[in-house]
C-alpha cells in the first residue's frame, strides 16, 4: 500500500498567490490493483505521479510505503539529455548497485527492447518522444517493482511499439500494480480496476473504474461526456465478436 498523508503541493504564481495541485490530501492507494489517475487538463495528474514516485517533493505531508515504486515512466522520464541512452542506462544501473555483469545484461536487454539501432549511443537530446519512451520502458521492465507509474507512455511511439508495450503491461500486471496517467480512456477502462480523480486541489478514490470515469466526465464540457457509455458498450460487443488478426506494418522507430 502507498499512504499519502496530508499532501499539499503548490506552485507560486507570478504576481503573488499560489496554484494548488493538491491540498491536505490523505489517501491510501491499495496494492494489487491497477489504478487510473484522472482529471481535467492542469489538474496535476503528472505532478501527483511524480510525488508518489519520489521524483518531486510535496510542500507539506509525506508519502509512506514499504513497496518498491518505479520512477514515472514516460516521455519526460528523468534522462540526462546530454548523455547517450547507453550512458543513462549505465547510470541507473550504478545507483541501483548492479554488478558489472548485471549492468552488461541490462544494457543488452534495454537495447534489444528499444530497437533504436545506433541511436542508443547518441545523446538523448537527439531522440524523438517515441525513442525516449522505448528506452524508458525497456529500462523499467528490467527491474522488479511493486508499483509501476505510467505517464502517457502508451500514447507515444509507433503502433508496433504500443502493441509491444501492451504485451509487457499484461505480464507486469500478473506480479505488480500499475498506476496510469493517460488520456486514452478506452485503454484505462480495459486495463484499470479503480481510479483517483483530481480536481481543484482535491482527490477522490473510486474502487470502480467506470464510476471514476463518470465522475471525471462530469467535470468536462457536455460534448465530451459520452465516453463511459460508449466504451462500456464497445467492450461488451468486443467480447462477442471474433478477434481479427491485426495488420502489422513495419515502420522506423519514432
Amino acid at each position: 500500500m502507498i499512504a499519502l498523508r496530508n499532501i499539499t503541493k503548490y506552485y507560486n504564481l507570478e504576481g503573488g498567490g499560489r496554484h494548488y495541485v493538491v491540498k491536505n490530501l490523505t489517501l491510501d492507494i491499495p496494492e494489487n490493483e491497477n489504478i487510473a489517475i484522472l482529471g481535467p487538463n492542469g489538474a496535476g495528474k503528472s505532478t501527483l505521479l511524480r510525488i508518489i514516485g519520489g521524483a518531486e517533493s510535496p510542500n507539506e505531508g509525506t508519502v509512506e510505503s514499504k513497496a518498491n515504486i518505479s520512477w514515472p515512466l514516460g516521455v519526460s522520464a528523468g534522462f540526462q539529455a546530454s548523455l547517450t541512452g547507453r550512458e543513462n542506462v549505465e547510470f541507473v544501473c550504478k545507483i541501483n548497485g548492479l554488478t558489472k555483469h548485471d549492468t552488461k545484461a541490462t544494457l543488452q536487454a534495454v537495447q534489444d527492447f528499444a530497437e533504436i539501432g545506433d541511436f542508443f549511443d547518441q545523446k538523448v537530446k537527439t531522440y524523438s518522444s517515441g525513442m525516449r519512451a522505448r528506452v524508458a520502458f525497456g529500462l523499467s521492465i528490467v527491474f522488479d517493482f511493486d508499483y509501476y507509474l505510467i505517464d502517457e507512455l502508451t500514447s507515444v511511439g509507433d503502433a508496433a511499439f504500443r502493441q509491444k508495450a501492451q504485451k509487457e503491461f499484461a505480464k507486469i500486471k500478473e506480479r505488480a500494480s500499475l498506476i496510469f496517467v493517460s488520456h486514452n480512456l478506452n485503454m484505462l477502462i480495459n486495463s484499470c480496476d479503480s481510479a483517483i480523480v483530481l480536481n481543484k486541489g482535491s482527490a477522490t478514490y473510486h474502487p470502480d473504474i467506470r464510476e471514476g470515469i463518470r465522475v471525471y466526465e462530469a467535470l468536462l464540457p457536455p460534448s465530451a461526456r459520452s465516453f463511459a457509455k460508449k466504451a462500456a458498450a464497445k467492450k461488451g460487443a468486443a467480447k462477442k465478436a471474433p478477434k481479427k488478426k491485426p495488420f502489422q506494418k513495419t515502420n522506423p522507430p519514432q
